[in-house]
C-alpha cells in the first residue's frame, strides 16, 4: 500500500513538473559523484546514497520526518532543530579527502527556517578532536578577510570551511579559514547551496552562481586538506561535534545532498543550482 501510493505521488509530482515546471537538475549526471541522497524515504527507513558509494545516513535523535513539496521527488526531510543525520568514519571512506592533492565539492538543496547561527549544512567536521577536513555552513557570525585572516560580523551567509591541520589555524584561536558569500539565505524558501575545494581555493555557489565576495569567496587557499587517518571526523548533516557533543544544529528542509570528489566547474554548478520553477 505505501509502495502504491508513493508511486502515485511520484508521479503526480512528475506530472506537475512536465505541466508548469521546469525539470530538477540531475545530480548522478554529474562526473565524479560519491553520493546523493533525495530523502524520499519514509522516517525510519534506510536513506541509501545513489551515486559511486551507496552509504546509508543513519537519524539520530529520532525518526526524521518527511514532508511534502521536494526538490528531487514529491518529499523533502524536515530536520528539526536537534535532529541530524551521520555516517561512521569507518562506514564512508571515500570521504576522506584529504592531501594537497585533495578536491571536493558539497552540494545541498535547502529550506532554512530559524535564524540562529552556526547551522550545520554538511561534511567531515569535528572540531571536538580537532578533525577538520571540510563543511559547508549556514549562518556563521564572522566573515575572514584572506589578507589579513581578521574577522567581522556578518549574518545569513554561506561559508565554505577547509582546513589542512584538522585544529584551530594557527596563531588564531578558531579556524578561520573559509569562503563566505554575499547574499542573505531567505528563509522558508528552497536555496541550492554549494561549497567547492581545488586545491587553491574555497569557494561558495548560491542558486548555482559563484557568490563572490570580495576578499572571501573565493578564499585562496593551497594547504591543502587534513589527513586525520582512520580515526578522523564522521561524516554529518545538519550537526558537527564542538566541545565533545553534537551542536550547531540546522533547523529547516533539506531537498537533496551530494558530494563529489573534484571541483565542480561554473557551469556544472549552475545546471545543479537551477531550482524547479513554476
Amino acid at each position: 500500500m505505501h509502495v502504491r501510493l508513493g508511486c502515485v505521488l511520484f508521479l503526480a509530482w512528475a506530472c506537475m513538473a512536465r505541466a508548469g515546471e521546469t525539470l530538477p537538475p540531475k545530480p548522478t549526471e554529474i562526473p565524479n559523484l560519491l553520493c546523493f541522497w533525495d530523502f524520499q524515504e519514509a522516517p525510519g527507513a534506510a536513506r541509501v546514497a545513489k551515486g559511486a558509494h551507496s552509504y546509508t545516513l543513519t537519524e539520530m535523535k529520532g525518526a526524521v520526518e518527511r514532508s511534502d513539496g521536494g526538490i528531487f521527488g514529491p518529499y523533502a526531510v524536515r530536520l528539526k532543530k536537534g535532529q541530524w543525520f551521520s555516517i561512521p568514519r569507518k562506514e564512508c571512506p571515500a570521504f576522506d579527502i584529504h592531501g594537497k592533492d585533495a578536491r571536493v565539492s558539497v552540494v545541498a538543496w535547502i529550506k532554512r527556517s530559524d535564524t540562529s547561527a552556526w547551522q550545520s549544512i554538511g561534511g567531515v567536521w569535528d572540531e571536538s578532536r580537532a578533525k577538520r577536513q571540510y563543511f559547508l555552513f549556514l549562518n556563521a557570525t564572522s566573515v575572514t578577510d584572506v589578507r589579513t585572516l581578521k574577522r567581522t560580523p556578518v549574518k545569513d551567509r554561506m561559508h565554505g570551511h577547509v582546513s589542512s591541520v584538522g585544529g584551530a589555524t594557527p596563531g588564531e584561536k578558531y579556524c578561520v579559514t573559509y569562503s563566505t558569500g554575499a547574499t542573505a539565505i531567505p528563509l522558508n524558501e528552497w536555496q541550492c547551496v554549494a561549497m567547492s575545494y581545488d586545491g587553491q581555493s574555497s569557494r561558495v555557489y548560491v542558486n548555482g552562481k559563484l557568490d563572490a565576495l570580495e576578499h572571501s569567496n573565493p578564499f585562496p587557499y593551497a594547504d591543502g586538506l587534513y589527513d586525520a587517518g582512520p580515526d578522523g571526523a564522521d561524516f554529518t548533516l545538519g550537526s558537527n561535534s564542538v566541545g565533545g557533543k553534537p551542536s550547531n544544529f540546522f533547523d529547516g528542509w533539506i531537498g537533496g545532498f551530494a558530494i563529489y570528489n573534484r571541483a565542480l566547474s561554473d557551469e556544472e554548478m549552475l545546471k545543479l543550482g537551477t531550482l524547479p520553477r513554476k
